[in-house]
């Protein structure tokens, strides 16, 4: 890790030279973004000030790690951090000398930006409450993380011929949303025995697709094997010269889905042959016993542990303020042994907590998570900051929530589950899995340029229901608001719930679809 952490900072000056010419107009915008994209920086719209995303390895964050990464935002004077769909932090409107002084920072408290972005493999994807999650097959967190560290153990070597992703998921509840990714390992038990299913070939954004599972379990120790078979295919089958088709996805399309398959196991018999990549993590320790507490609250789950308890936080759209974050830390400050885990949902979860631990964190975290379903929606970041933004994201969520709070109760605010938001078609906000997604669009509605939106209804990402979400069409961005508590009241009055109501009130959705339709 030493050699790593060398390594990483002796390119920070390369890194910084090149970014001042950007900044000076002398680097073209996408030269700049294919170089710094690596380095988990990206230019904002305005190509003046800079975005820095924190690779947290699967989400996984020591107390001491959140403490540094307030010290560094509040260092140069942040209002707020965002916490991503692929558990990761990002930092908003910096400057070049900041990025650089933050990188170089967050090397030194082995929090890193590199592969952040760019043609690299991405931040490991994990179920945020493996380890203490009654219902899954066994705790799949020391592969995930071993399987980052594996990738970032030789970070700057890698030439892809776009992004990889890879997560692992504990039960089938699949929040690590294995079965649309590059590559996916959801945890199993055969005969008391932990095996992986595998899933491979799928993806979101433009020309999405459901990932294929393998005819086989897995081995946990086998897993490299599996990550290491699936980059030297990609890297030998990968289409290079047409980044609008260079994910896996289309070596699964292209060559078909038996030749992929076969291909793909004949990578990972010849990795097994070379030998070398068996994965023994050592366990993760999580405390027994504490002492119990009788409350009901959706964001407190009572974990497999007797006396010990999880609390989810979910800052709206993603945006955890400074203010509120030091008043977590002061709180985090005094349990014995609290773990931080980032989730695909733009929160977070605190585990490991004694009863009484959780119930003083659930209190002070009211204020600062969204309590209900629709407040836990989904936003990527969206217009005026993302340069590949159409739509404003975030302002989408702000006013569909206040709509549904000035006109009905928190009845309405739980009828429809979380919303997905991106800010285009790249999904950022996973919006094409969602039970309601939407993707921001410009639309030409009688010759005049319309702010909308692509509604998208029934996807899901569950283990045997995965499936793309359906598109009802396009609706202007100052409809969506009206339309959905309409869909809100129709599920809240019907007593079913929103999956069931779909599938059984067609006629009643067409008819609020029909209305808004442009």
């Amino acid at each position: 890790m030493n050699n790593l952490k060398e390594t990483l900072l002796k390119e920070i000056p390369n890194f910084k030279e090149f970014s001042l010419k950007f900044f000076n107009g002398e680097v073209p915008k996408m030269e700049y973004k294919g170089f710094s994209g690596g380095y988990g920086v990206y230019a904002q719209r305005d190509q003046k000030s800079f975005m820095i995303r924190l690779r947290v390895s699967s989400g996984v964050m020591s107390r001491s790690q959140l403490h540094t990464i307030y010290h560094m935002a509040n260092k140069h004077n942040l209002s707020h951090i965002h916490l991503t769909t692929r558990q990761a932090i990002q930092f908003h409107g910096l400057d070049v000398c900041s990025i650089c002084d933050i990188m170089e920072e967050g090397i030194h408290n082995s929090i890193f930006t590199r592969g952040g972005g760019g043609n690299f493999p991405r931040n490991v994807g994990l179920s945020p409450l493996s380890g203490v999650d009654p219902d899954e097959a066994f705790d799949v967190t020391p592969y995930s993380i071993a399987t980052d560290n594996y990738f970032l153990s030789k970070i700057t070597t890698y030439h892809l011929p776009r992004k990889l992703k890879v997560s692992f998921s504990s039960c089938d509840e699949d929040t690590a949303h294995c079965t649309v990714q590059d590559l996916g390992f959801i945890a199993t038990l055969k005969d008391n025995e932990q095996y992986f299913k595998v899933f491979v070939g799928g993806g979101l954004g433009r020309n999405p697709a459901v990932s294929l599972q393998l005819d086989e379990l897995v081995k946990p120790s086998d897993v490299l094997y599996y990550v290491e078979g699936l980059t030297k295919l990609f890297m030998d089958e990968g289409d290079y010269k047409n980044k609008a088709k260079a994910r896996v996805r289309y070596m699964v399309s292209r060559l078909g889905e038996k030749v992929f398959l076969e291909k793909f196991k004949e990578y990972v018999a010849k990795e097994k042959e070379k030998g070398g990549l068996d994965l023994y993590p050592d366990p993760i320790e999580y405390f027994e016993y504490g002492s119990e507490i009788d409350i009901s609250d959706p964001r407190l789950i009572k974990q497999k542990q007797q006396g010990r308890y999880s609390v989810y936080i979910h800052p709206i759209g993603g945006l955890l303020s400074l203010k509120n974050l030091k008043i977590l830390l002061y709180e985090l400050d005094k349990a014995k042994n609290p773990m931080i885990r980032l989730a695909m949902t733009e929160g977070m979860y605190i585990i490991n907590l004694d009863g009484n631990e959780a119930k003083k964190i659930l209190e002070i975290s009211k204020s600062i998570s969204g309590n209900t379903s629709l407040e836990k929606s989904i936003s990527c970041i969206g217009v005026p900051i993302c340069q590949m933004g159409v739509q404003n994201s975030q302002q989408m969520l702000h006013s569909i929530i206040s709509y549904f709070k000035e006109n009905g109760d928190e009845s309405i605010l739980n009828a429809i589950p979380r919303i997905y938001i991106s800010g285009c078609t790249n999904s950022c906000g996973v919006h094409q899995i969602g039970a309601i997604g939407l993707s921001g669009k410009i639309k030409k509605v009688d010759g005049v340029s319309t702010d909308a939106f692509e509604l998208f209804i029934d996807g899901n990402f569950q283990l045997n229901k995965t499936r793309l979400g359906n598109s009802l069409g396009d609706f202007r961005a100052d409809d969506l608001p009206k339309l959905l508590f309409e869909i809100a009241v129709s599920v809240n009055n019907s007593n079913k719930k929103f999956y069931t109501w779909v599938a059984e009130n067609k006629d009643d959705l067409d008819s609020i679809i029909n209305k808004y339709k442009i």
